[in-house]
């Protein structure tokens, strides 16, 4: 579902990387929505937000009032807009189907960024466990795309939750690594298969994001395989 004349529109904070809040932006973007995005001083603008981080989503109501509605938190930011907008199904099982997925890639993502951190030595010992995460959710999407018939979408025939934050997560993965550590680059990058490939491919070329990516750039030349 897309916006119509009586959605608020929407102001999201972070900062100006792709980080925890890129599910949002192509969620906020896909929805047709109009929405700002704001990057606020840190830390001075810590103190300010709910819970002391970011992402932050302010719902703009609109009324005298200004009682606005503030939610935190990205996991939360993303399952309210993903349901607002029908970007998940309406059955309960279907949707906890998508969302298991989007919590198992927050672990894979963290578990990325304990690596990048790390001095080689430390790195090489934590590999192992990075390396089993990332096997894990390759191996699930790729499963559920064959299943799907391989059109680019993990369910069904349309854009949905599941496939804008796998697409993230991919993104966020490489992305980084090509850009601050040139030996785990080459490690990610041969773990997507043709499947995963695909649904970027799918996901870029949908009409619903041509906005987004024409904003942030194509990311799908720097996950080909070398």
């Amino acid at each position: 579902m897309t916006a119509d004349s009586t959605t608020p529109s929407y102001i999201l904070r972070y900062f100006d990387l792709i980080g925890l809040a890129e599910t949002s932006r192509m969620l906020l973007t896909a929805a047709k929505v109009e929405w700002t995005e704001e990057h606020p001083e840190w830390p001075q603008e810590k103190p300010n937000q709910p819970f002391g981080h970011l992402p932050v989503l302010v719902e703009k109501s609109g009324a005298e009032d200004g009682s606005d509605f503030i939610l935190s938190e990205s996991g939360s930011i993303e399952r309210y807009l993903a349901r607002t907008f029908k970007f998940v199904p309406t059955d309960l099982k279907e949707i906890a189907r998508q969302e298991q997925l989007r919590d198992q890639q927050f672990d894979v993502s963290a578990a990325f960024f304990i690596q990048l951190n790390m001095v080689d030595e430390a790195k090489k010992e934590r590999r192992g466990e990075f390396d089993v995460m990332l096997d894990k959710i390759v191996e699930i999407h790729t499963t559920l795309l064959r299943k799907n018939g391989d059109c680019g979408y993990l369910f069904g025939e349309e854009l949905s939750y599941a496939d804008m934050s796998a697409y993230a997560l991919y993104k966020q993965l490489i992305m980084y690594a090509v850009e601050f550590d040139a030996d785990i680059a080459p490690f990610v990058k041969d773990k997507i298969t043709p499947e995963i490939l695909n649904l970027i491919r799918t996901v870029e070329s949908d009409p619903l994001l041509w906005e987004h990516i024409e904003k942030k750039g194509s990311f799908l030349v720097h996950a080909l395989p070398e």
